[in-house]
């Protein structure tokens, strides 16, 4: 028997406090994970304001990605012990959580920072610029491979970088090496990369040879990138320079900011050595 000078809740008040509709406390009544206090002898049902903090913390472990039949589970075997273990689990959760959270606001602001330099590029300039040293994660070798197989390294080497997490913002480029460029084998690509300016521990890294590099920048379909690097080697003679070991390409515009493949941009750097 219930006292009349304590207050009960009835299920309105009760779900205007926990900011909830009737609807949801009938489904956890239904399913046994949050019960009325009491019925009357007419049905209507009465919670305590007591069980508010049992509410909200079903409701913390749901927004936790936490299923309803295992919250079930935890409260039809309530203890102190399994609160601290459960409370723990979801300690753990939440900083898996945050790691996730920071590591993709680095992300976004790598992407912001790209494309916002981009906007100050003259991309119909060839520059001879100093590049710093740079870490980069290679694919396995692609030289002289078939299109199929083509796709499966790309697929493995994406499949990777999201695995380990080694996505970092920035775009997945090819190096092409000299004798292949000399060649005019542009596209036929020695490996994929991706610029890790943080490098992780345990993986395997190409350290890019800091240096002269001449930098053009292609507007268009990769079928016409060969006037580009017409307009690369003229330069290149120009200045009386000598093509490096490797030449790196990156996309600057590609189908994330356009829809016209017309009007994406590839960056070219091409290694060089001045002729002293």
């Amino acid at each position: 028997m219930h006292e009349k000078n304590v207050k009960y809740l009835t299920t309105g008040e009760f779900a205007k406090l926990c900011k909830v509709n009737k609807q949801t406390l009938f489904y956890y009544d239904q399913i046994g994970l949050l019960s009325p206090l009491f019925k009357n002898e007419k049905g209507y049902r009465f919670y305590s304001i007591n069980q508010i903090d049992l509410f909200y913390v079903i409701d913390l472990l749901k927004t936790l990605g936490m299923s309803l039949h295992d919250i079930q589970q935890y409260t039809q075997n309530k203890s102190p012990e399994s609160f601290l273990t459960l409370m723990y689990q979801q300690k753990d959760e939440i900083i898996k959580m945050r790691q996730e959270i920071e590591m993709k606001e680095k992300l976004i602001d790598t992407k912001i920072a790209l494309v916002e330099e981009s906007l100050q590029i003259d991309f119909d300039q060839i520059t001879l610029q100093h590049l710093p040293e740079a870490m980069l994660y290679l694919s396995r070798n692609i030289e002289n491979m078939s299109d199929d197989e083509f796709v499966e390294v790309v697929s493995e080497f994406i499949g990777e970088i999201n695995e380990a997490k080694l996505d970092t913002g920035y775009p997945i480029g090819g190096i092409t090496k000299r004798e292949q460029v000399l060649k005019g084998e542009y596209s036929n690509y020695s490996f994929l990369y991706i610029e890790q300016p943080q490098p992780k521990e345990g993986y395997p890294y190409f350290q890019a040879v800091k240096g002269d590099f001449l930098i053009g920048y292609h507007i268009g379909e990769d079928q016409t990138i060969h006037h580009t690097y017409e307009r690369l080697f003229a330069e290149l003679e120009r200045l009386d320079l000598t093509l490096g070991n490797y030449v790196f390409e990156e996309y600057i515009y590609d189908t994330v900011v356009k829809n016209d493949n017309e009007q994406y941009v590839t960056k070219i750097m091409m290694q060089v050595v001045r002729n002293d």
